[in-house]
């Protein structure tokens, strides 16, 4: 007779492979066809994995949708040494090629119809939207450490100045995002803290 902590443990692989399916097939309908595409029913039908199962894990295909991204990260994009001009300027043109792409766009809708306060649209945002952020946050707090750890730079202002305008353009699309503007938002910060800039 096998015991219960035997069944719980031959359970397991089972329990994680279909997680693993599932998220597999939601990202793949996500990037082929759009997140609108994505349902649980569909999931369930290509994977074999019940609906009861699936809705066990995520409440809807928009939490699905946020799961399969975080579960399929994007490659990083390699910055050079340099000064830290180079390195924002090429770390933004990353950015900016990352999220002109088909799974950019697709995280963008995604993130404008999540529900903004549930535990995993915050881990969606850490992890996917704001990871971003926090390496430019790294070049700047680097910058000034090496300056003798004073600035009079606000490093939460300088962030928003460059990160803000791309994920704008993303959500309104009034605008193209491309590299032009990543340059354009490097010699904005530069020109407009050009004081505390000298002074770090």
């Amino acid at each position: 007779m096998v015991d219960n902590e035997n069944r719980r443990k031959a359970g397991r692989p089972r329990s994680t492979k279909a997680r693993e399916e599932v998220l597999k097939s939601a990202y793949r309908i996500v990037m082929d066809e759009g997140v609108g595409r994505l349902t649980i029913e569909r999931v369930s039908s290509e994977t074999g994995v019940g609906k009861p199962t699936i809705y066990r894990s995520w409440a809807n295909a928009h939490e699905l949708a946020m799961a399969a991204f975080i579960a399929h990260p994007d490659d990083e994009v390699h910055i050079p040494k340099g000064t830290i001009k180079r390195r924002l300027q090429a770390h933004l043109n990353g950015v900016v090629q990352a999220f002109s792409t088909p799974r950019g766009r697709q995280i963008t809708l995604t993130m404008a119809s999540a529900e903004q306060e549930s535990e995993l649209s915050k881990a969606f945002r850490n992890q996917i939207i704001l990871k971003s952020r926090e390496i430019g946050r790294s070049f700047l707090e680097q910058e000034i450490a090496s300056h003798g750890g004073k600035s009079t730079i606000n490093i939460e202002t300088a962030l928003d100045m460059l990160y803000g305008p791309l994920f704008f353009r993303l959500l309104a699309g009034h605008e193209p995002l491309n590299d032009k503007l990543a340059s354009q938002l490097i010699e904005l910060l530069f020109d407009g803290m050009s004081a505390p800039m000298a002074d770090i």
